[in-house]
């Protein structure tokens, strides 16, 4: 049942299709569209379309997370999308929220009076805090600084519609882009060098998903200390539960997608531990943007140059996996100097900022 909102606008729970070719898929691949839409809008960049067949697996709710989506229309149309994750982690107060319509259709009330409604979703659910993670395009005019004191981004329409909503901006992830070219690899191969000197009590390993089922639980102990170890600011971050059935549900969702990822770890070779990683990750366009996913070095490994280790070798593997890959885009927090430092050395160059906002619940 559609929802009312405004001057002609309505809110359309989504029910998921079970494939994207369905016959009664039409409404999501009209939405899969639109999402794309929205984004090259939002970010006036293109590599994170995605084909209806690998947008699915992203919205179904699964083990770990409940997940609604509906449907935005004005006068019938579809405009955008708005989806919440309920994390099922224990004692999570944290519903994660986001409004994406098309900015044709900005300034009309229409996210206002979406607002009440993603709220609804998360007291159902138990849930006091709302957090969203929104891009934005560069721009010249004023800024507004995260409370971290590190970075900012602009104070557009998106920074006013969210902080009249009661969000406040508590960190800022630097968007980079790394021109894969002759000059990239040979900057890898130097500080590779350079990093084996500095961790002669690690080696390299390295594949292409599916993991290896002796490597499953040190993987799933790395993800889950994802939520703990990375630079989080003052956001609600509930510590996730990983195992090695997690881990083998991520990479078939990965498969279904028709996307393919490799995984670079750092072993201690005297204890066997896996102690750092990263993950390369690209669609069935091979010469389409690659994107860096997760990447730590563990607290207790830190000072090793392991994430410099990792990511160089990396890069240098992934052309033999995606040789005509044009370019990798890789987001951080801007307080995480360590891995900007390798990011920066490596050359990448900053392209857009992403806020990470917090919302608390009366």
């Amino acid at each position: 049942m559609s929802i009312t909102l405004i001057d002609g606008a309505t809110l359309h729970p989504l029910v998921l299709p079970a494939r994207a070719d369905a016959a009664d898929a039409g409404e999501f691949r009209e939405l899969s569209r639109v999402r794309n839409e929205v984004y090259r809008e939002l970010t006036g960049r293109t590599e994170q379309d995605l084909a209806p067949e690998a947008l699915l697996p992203l919205l179904r709710s699964r083990a770990e997370r409940t997940t609604v989506v509906w449907a935005v229309r004005v006068d019938g149309e579809m405009v955008g999308r708005t989806v919440v994750d309920i994390p099922h982690e224990e004692g999570s107060r944290v519903a994660i929220a986001a409004i994406e319509i098309h900015p044709r259709v900005w300034g009309r009330g229409i996210g206002t009076a979406i607002m009440p409604h993603i709220e609804a979703v998360a007291r159902e659910h138990g849930r006091s805090v709302i957090q969203n993670w929104t891009e934005q395009q560069a721009s010249s005019g004023s800024r507004l600084d995260a409370r971290t004191g590190f970075g900012s981004v602009p104070d557009d329409h998106v920074a006013r519609f969210l902080t009249r909503h009661g969000f406040t901006l508590e960190q800022v992830y630097r968007v980079s882009r790394l021109d894969l070219d002759v000059d990239a690899w040979d900057r890898a191969r130097d500080l590779l060098d350079d990093a084996r000197r500095f961790s002669t009590e690690y080696r390299v390993l390295q594949w292409t998903v599916p993991t290896p089922a002796e490597h499953l639980d040190g993987y799933a102990w790395l993800k889950s200390r994802m939520s703990t170890d990375a630079p989080s600011a003052d956001l609600e971050t509930d510590e996730e539960s990983w195992d090695a059935a997690r881990v083998t549900a991520a990479e078939e969702r990965i498969a279904e997608m028709a996307q393919t990822m490799q995984v670079t770890f750092a072993q201690h070779i005297a204890t066997g531990e896996l102690a750092a990683f990263t993950e390369l990750g690209i669609g069935p366009d091979l010469t389409a943007t690659t994107h860096q996913h997760d990447t730590l070095v563990l607290k207790e490994h830190r000072g090793n140059r392991l994430g410099q280790l990792v990511k160089c070798a990396a890069l240098l593997a992934w052309a033999e996996v995606a040789p005509s890959s044009r370019d990798v885009i890789t987001y951080n927090a801007e307080e995480n100097r360590p891995m900007l430092s390798i990011n920066e050395a490596l050359g990448f160059t900053a392209i857009a900022y992403e806020g990470a906002w917090k919302k608390e619940l009366s």
